[in-house]
């Protein structure tokens, strides 16, 4: 049986509050996010695969992270259905294309909520294709050097091993 949406609606008011702090810089890592989950949490990235337990994320929070430090992740909007949220996000290179677009992608989250504040589970789904085209085409470059995935992550998706 799901957990009350308030409650659910009152852990992903937390996430989304987390993510602003970090937008303004008020927040300087997003290792911030890790306390949201559980002990065995799982994490599954487009680019980085599947991680497990929440020391493996909150490394990954930080570590994914380095050399992005210019680029945004504002939150479009969120939904809510039983223990299932979805989080709707752009992820924006600071750069424009050639034909002065911007550099910016489409991003969804599906987070499973826990109980007790935490969520057990998330799946970032954006295309990594286009991220690689759009900084290419943007010419933009790390503010420093990157964490590189590994070549070939773990893909499985499934919410527990």
């Amino acid at each position: 049986m799901p957990h009350p949406r308030e409650e659910v609606a009152g852990a992903v008011a937390r996430y989304v509050e987390l993510r602003k702090k970090i937008e303004q810089g008020d927040e300087t890592s997003f290792g911030v996010l890790a306390d949201l989950y559980t002990d065995d949490a799982v994490m599954i990235d487009a680019a980085w695969g599947r991680l497990e337990g929440r020391p493996a994320i909150d490394e990954w929070l930080v570590n994914s992270m380095v050399g992005l430090g210019d680029w945004l992740f504002p939150i479009e909007f969120t939904a809510i259905e039983g223990d299932h949220v979805i989080i709707k996000w752009t992820q924006i290179i600071p750069a424009t294309k050639p034909d002065g677009s911007p550099a910016s992608q489409s991003a969804y989250s599906h987070l499973i909520y826990a109980g007790d504040g935490k969520f057990n589970y998330e799946e970032d789904a954006y295309n990594m294709l286009h991220v690689i085209e759009d900084i290419e085409a943007s010419g933009w470059t790390p503010t420093e050097p990157m964490n590189i995935p590994p070549a070939h992550p773990n893909r499985d998706f499934s919410p527990k091993s």
